[in-house]
């Protein structure tokens, strides 16, 4: 079993001061494979602490000193690949292939946008004899989920090094090994003490201590919308700025003169790229109601080609949903789309056809949804698609709009028609006929998939305070 009972706090490894031992449990065994120690109230406030008296002097360091910084941690992180490609895959689920690639390996693009975002940042405007600058905000508190342990762990933590803050880590504790290994990784890299901090732990516990803190000035969390919302509520009494990337029920609009086999291959694959636990999955497929039986057609048949598998053999298979709770939760709303009318074409409730054990879902399918159903309005998070039809694109538009949320949409067809309803859909980002996520762009939703944005310099500007220096370049 791999072991993780120590927090990292002000550069060292250090024994819980209260915590409670916790089992993280294999989805693909159901078998206990690392410890880690739940943080207490005391483990919390010793990290602030070491964040805030690091802040003096890591706040006023360079440009440059910042660059090689974060220039070292990517040739130590580049070191221990494989190992977090192994922890992500043994914790949660994820196909060691798709771990390395996709979850360990990509992940060197945010750290060098970060670079570039922090090279080319303006941390300082002059407006007439005054001068507008940017400043790091501070403390800042970071809450990730398990679906994407690395990746929202980067987003957050390199542009907080960029902008010269310190901070206090909370990962999930369904995937808190990656998290141990890369404190390992900045201690390699020689970030300076207390600039980086991690206390393992839960929601309720660590994630509701540190948003409360008085001496924590930014929270930047990572979640469900249930769990933002508390996150924000505990944050209010000290004022604290909360950046939320929040859940998501994303649309993919296909419009007439579409490549339907396209746009409904580019669909699936991103929802089952990692078993449908993505925020931004596309699970909405909104097609033409005349071109619904074609849809079905091609849907239908990657569904049944999507085999199911050992997260720890290579292979383009999926792996299961990464705890039993969650495992209910998609099994209760497969359930709840056939009661509810949908038609089912392909997979359905239970475990996979020679599947024992693990939370492993059957790749599901229904068509002729309506948008008021369960399944077309709660955030499934898992490998099941919905078959949208809409009569015209003006239905389609509105269709692809109500929802509560608003992170990500895809809109498919022709460059005309593309450019006209693109602009029209409510979301912080639309691909057009597919692509994938860049780096450089912001990242971030509207309505209730939260607020704030990362990536690139708009991730950047989210963790700086901005100052007015009034008569800064009169002349005395």
């Amino acid at each position: 079993m791999r072991s993780y009972l120590k927090h990292y706090i002000d550069g060292a490894w250090v024994e819980s001061d209260g915590g409670i031992r916790h089992e993280v449990i294999n989805p693909a065994t159901e078998e206990a494979v690392t410890e880690i120690t739940l943080g207490s109230n005391a483990d919390v406030d010793k990290a602030v602490a070491a964040a805030k008296a690091a802040f003096e002097t890591f706040s006023q360091t360079s440009v440059d000193e910042r660059v090689a910084l974060i220039e070292r941690i990517i040739t130590e992180y580049q070191k221990r690949s494989d190992d977090l490609a192994q922890a992500i895959a043994l914790e949660m689920g994820c196909p060691i292939s798709m771990a390395k690639m996709a979850q360990v390996d990509a992940r060197i693009g945010h750290w060098n946008a970060a670079i570039k975002a922090l090279k080319e940042f303006e941390f300082e405007e002059r407006i007439g004899n005054s001068a507008v600058v940017h400043e790091p905000i501070g403390v800042v508190a970071l809450i990730t989920p398990w679906n994407w342990p690395l990746n929202q762990i980067i987003s957050k933590v390199a542009p907080a090094l960029a902008a010269g803050c310190t901070m206090v880590l909370k990962p999930s504790e369904e995937a808190p090994s990656c998290a141990a290994i890369l404190a390992e990784v900045f201690d390699a890299a020689g970030v300076p003490k207390g600039v980086f901090n991690l206390v393992q732990g839960d929601g309720p516990g660590v994630g509701t201590a540190l948003s409360k803190h008085r001496d924590v000035d930014m929270v930047s969390f990572t979640g469900s919308t249930r769990a933002g919302i508390m996150v924000a509520k505990n944050a209010a009494d000290t004022v604290k700025r909360v950046h939320q990337e929040l859940g998501g029920k994303s649309p993919s609009l296909v419009l007439e003169g579409a490549d339907m086999e396209k746009a409904v291959k580019g669909t699936l694959m991103s929802v089952l790229v990692n078993s449908g636990q993505s925020c931004i999955a596309p699970t909405r497929l909104l097609v033409p109601a005349d071109r619904q039986d074609e849809a079905v057609a091609i849907a239908t048949a990657i569904m049944k080609g999507t085999q199911v598998g050992d997260p720890m053999e290579e292979g383009r298979h999926i792996g299961p949903l990464v705890n039993r709770a969650q495992f209910d939760k998609v099994q209760d709303l497969i359930k709840k789309g056939m009661e509810e009318g949908a038609k089912l074409e392909v997979g359905g409730p239970g475990r996979p056809a020679g599947v024992e054990s693990g939370y492993y879902v059957s790749p599901t399918l229904f068509s002729h949804v309506t948008n008021d159903m369960t399944i077309a309005r709660e955030e499934i998070f898992g490998p099941v698609v919905t078959i949208i039809p809409y009569k015209d694109e003006a239905e389609g538009v509105r269709i692809a709009n109500d929802t509560d949320y608003g992170l990500s949409a895809v809109v498919h067809g022709p460059a005309e028609a593309t450019k006209r309803v693109a602009p029209k859909l409510r979301a912080g980002m639309v691909y057009v006929n597919g692509g994938q996520p860049d780096p450089n762009l912001p990242f971030g939703g509207y309505k209730q998939s939260g607020n704030g944005r990362e990536h690139g310099k708009f991730g950047l500007a989210e963790f700086m305070e901005v100052k007015s220096v009034l008569n800064a370049y009169a002349e005395a």
